[in-house]
């Protein structure tokens, strides 16, 4: 529950900001008689990742074995990388989603397209729901724990939408720099995880080599795998379910955080740690990178901002000004 709680609160509360931009700026230019339709884009973006979601749940049971598991292994891929470029187009975009956002606003209003508005909430919100619904769906199928793992993704989303309404009506200031810095990185380790999980079901469907494979090396006293250093590569990296049983909630928890599972081949460890290394490094530079440009500029063209509004991205504060 924690860590589907995590993403549907990041991803929802993603998708809530940019609807309130939105609306606060359809209210701004006394435009509200277009609302409706800004409201059919989300709700029609909400129906189509429901259905995506359904279709996975539902049209695997019809599939052999091996079918599921590429599937789900392709679909996992699909998630991390989804998940990857909305974690940096976050970081790029974040400073300028205001102005761009209302630009698509004017020029829908100025074209007369006044449907183009229901793109404009369709695809804003379709973007964070369809990523939403590949990480959980693959995040659920690791788990084996669907009941619990979509309880926390709901209340997530309820608690976004719950924060987005009151940081649009001015009742609460939120950090949401160090809010998506924080959890921009837990989702670098929850994608590592995923990518893990990817290959395992890849390594299952016999569509990569490993344990599950003849290339597979054997322990010589007893047939079985290989685990450990002569395992290199297409065998196990380690094994300790006998000290944490799969099933256990000790092992959902580091499942679900770092994407640790008892039973791991090499291709698992060395995809997971080249994600996190290259990935994290990444995404922590870009991090103090543009707190650094945004300060030089500041002190150039404008006073200091006050510490209430300062740390935050501009579209933190956007729903206040127009609720105001």
């Amino acid at each position: 529950m924690l860590a589907t709680f995590l993403i549907g609160l990041r991803e929802g509360l993603e998708a809530a900001l940019v609807v309130g931009i939105l609306a606060a700026y359809l209210a701004r230019l006394g435009r509200r008689d277009v609302l409706p339709r800004l409201w059919i884009g989300v709700a029609a973006a909400i129906v189509l990742s429901l259905m995506i979601g359904a279709v996975l749940t539902f049209g695997a049971y019809t599939l052999t074995f091996e079918a599921q598991e590429i599937i789900g292994g392709t679909l996992s891929l699909v998630a991390v990388g989804m998940v990857t470029w909305m974690i940096f187009w976050m970081q790029r975009a974040s400073r300028t989603m205001k102005r761009t956002l209302e630009g698509e606003v004017d020029r829908a209003l100025a074209s007369g397209a006044l449907w183009g508005l229901v793109l404009i909430g369709f695809i804003s919100v379709a973007r964070e729901g369809i990523e939403t619904t590949l990480l959980l769906w693959s995040m659920v199928q690791s788990f084996g724990d669907a009941p619990l793992a979509l309880l926390g993704a709901l209340l997530g989303l309820l608690t976004a939408a719950a924060l987005g309404w009151l940081i649009a009506r001015g009742a609460v200031r939120l950090n949401l720099r160090i809010f998506f810095a924080w959890t921009g990185g837990f989702l670098v380790i929850v994608a590592a995880g995923v990518l893990a999980y990817a290959i395992h079901d890849l390594q299952e469907a016999g569509v990569f080599p490993g344990p599950f494979t003849t290339a597979a090396p054997l322990d010589a006293l007893t047939g079985a795998v290989a685990v450990g250093w002569g395992a290199f590569p297409f065998g196990w990296a380690f094994d300790v379910t006998s000290a944490i049983a799969p099933g256990s909630a000790l092992a959902a928890i580091l499942q679900a955080t770092v994407g640790f599972m008892p039973q791991m081949s090499w291709l698992q460890v060395i995809a997971w740690v080249l994600y996190v290394g290259i990935v994290g490094t990444v995404f922590f530079r870009n991090m103090r990178r543009p707190a650094s440009v945004s300060k030089t500029a500041v002190s150039q063209t404008s006073p200091a901002p006050t510490s209430a509004t300062a740390p935050a991205p501009e579209h933190a504060h956007t729903p206040q000004q127009g609720a105001s």
